[in-house]
């Protein structure tokens, strides 16, 4: 199409294009206020919500027990430890190298579940008759405990790693149901027009599974990690706390047994950071992927 600009005098054309900058930049200064508006009263609210942590916390210290420990005394002992977090002292492993031992094993465990849930998931969801056979299994094992779980891993990996994999065993067997779940919950709720819709363009079971059934289920799978994950997560801290091996949970059940309260506060700190980051990653993994599947 030809540009109309070129039938105007050039000072009308450039006044124009002047007035076309000027509302291109004024709306980017508007868009940038509100964003900036949005992240002041996010980081109010964090303020607020800090406040009362602390002001509950200091309560609590001096009606319930003297022992516990009082914000400032944490924080100096959190500094300390967060800087030599990734350093050993006399043999002792910083905090840092603690966590990191944890999300090892979590990484290890974590990945093993979803490369069994998802596709488990897929074909319980797709198939009836695979859904009533393992449907009483699932829902008998899915509430055990992990505190069950871990001795019974102890007996059976006595010989193939001892605790060690024990660990990763019980991590493994936790977090398996959240995503085989919502994986199957999502492959079943697959609309009937969908299907027919395959069928009538003769989609071979590899193209309807990748351009169809998945796409559909994955917002599902997502969660269902997410929901893993955070099973995950909590699952460490108290198999570490009884296998006494590496890793966040034995720092701070050996913190307690040391009578160092400050460094147990720490620990809560960084698991629950490292908790928030996991779950804030996968969050912002499915609104990406759901913001696709709608734009498309």
């Amino acid at each position: 199409m030809e540009d109309v600009t070129m039938h105007l005098p050039s000072g009308v054309a450039l006044g124009r294009r002047r007035e076309g900058a000027r509302d291109r930049l004024y709306a980017r200064l508007a868009r940038g206020t509100v964003a900036a508006r949005a992240a002041v009263r996010s980081a109010g609210w964090s303020l607020a919500s800090l406040a009362i942590v602390l002001g509950v916390w200091q309560l609590v210290r001096l009606t319930v027990s003297r022992d516990f420990p009082s914000p400032m005394a944490s924080l100096r002992v959190a500094l300390t430890l967060l800087s030599g977090a990734f350093v050993r002292v006399d043999g002792v492993p910083g905090i840092g190298l603690q966590a990191l031992a944890s999300m090892r094993r979590i990484a290890v465990g974590f990945s093993l579940s979803a490369a069994v849930a998802i596709p488990a998931g897929v074909l319980i969801g797709a198939n009836p008759t695979i859904r009533r056979l393992f449907d009483p299994i699932v829902q008998v094992l899915r509430p055990v405990s992990p505190l069950v779980w871990f001795p019974l891993a102890l007996v059976a990996f006595k010989n193939l790693g001892g605790v060690s994999s024990s660990t990763v065993f019980t991590i493994f067997v936790t977090s398996l149901w959240p995503t085989l779940i919502n994986t199957a919950v999502g492959v079943s709720s697959l609309p009937t027009d969908y299907r027919i819709v395959a069928k009538v363009f003769r989609f071979s079971r590899w193209r309807y599974l990748r351009r169809v059934l998945l796409p559909h289920a994955l917002p599902y799978v997502l969660t269902g990690l997410r929901l893993s994950m955070g099973t995950a997560w909590l699952v460490i801290v108290a198999a570490e706390m009884l296998s006494g091996d590496m890793g966040i949970g034995f720092f701070a059940w050996d913190s307690y047994n040391a009578g160092s309260y400050e460094k147990m506060i720490a620990a809560v700190v960084v698991i629950g950071g490292i908790g928030l980051a996991l779950d804030r990653g996968f969050d912002a993994l499915y609104r990406r992927v759901d913001h696709q599947g709608g734009s498309r």
